[in-house]
């Protein structure tokens, strides 16, 4: 298994770098008849969703697909994929930011019943509570 950092997922999204853009793309391809040949940490979905919308302007729904397409892809394990798929689901439905909402998920995966936070934007989000 390769683990893959941010930059090649913002590079195969963006393809604002095309030498870095073929380069992202050969190795997904190179690994494209491995089930889990590539693996893509919690802290870099974060990353990749803070920069696709604060560098590159992208919409919520333009990020949303991109996660979908990563969580299908059968190339990629996820460090979390089910608390992906919960976060994701939380994006799509509330105003928070994908970081806060998989912050939420994993904390109800590991068994927390509130999640405290001075962030209004995710006040919606299930068990957060505003301090």
């Amino acid at each position: 298994m390769i683990a893959l950092d941010t930059n090649v997922l913002v590079r195969l999204l963006t393809r604002d770098d095309e030498a870095q853009a073929q380069r992202a793309r050969a190795a997904f391809e190179a690994h494209a008849n491995e089930d889990g040949g590539l693996f893509v940490a919690d802290i870099v979905l974060a990353e990749l969703c803070w920069t696709l919308a604060r560098s590159y302007e992208l919409s919520r729904q333009d990020i949303a697909s991109a996660l979908r397409a990563l969580l299908d892809n059968a190339s990629i394990v996820l460090e979390s994929p089910d608390a992906v798929k919960t976060a994701l689901n939380y994006f799509e439905a509330d105003s928070a930011d994908f970081p806060d909402c998989l912050i939420v998920a994993k904390a109800r995966q590991a068994g927390s019943s509130r999640t405290f936070s001075f962030d209004k934007r995710m006040r919606l989000l299930p068990g957060v509570e505003l301090l």
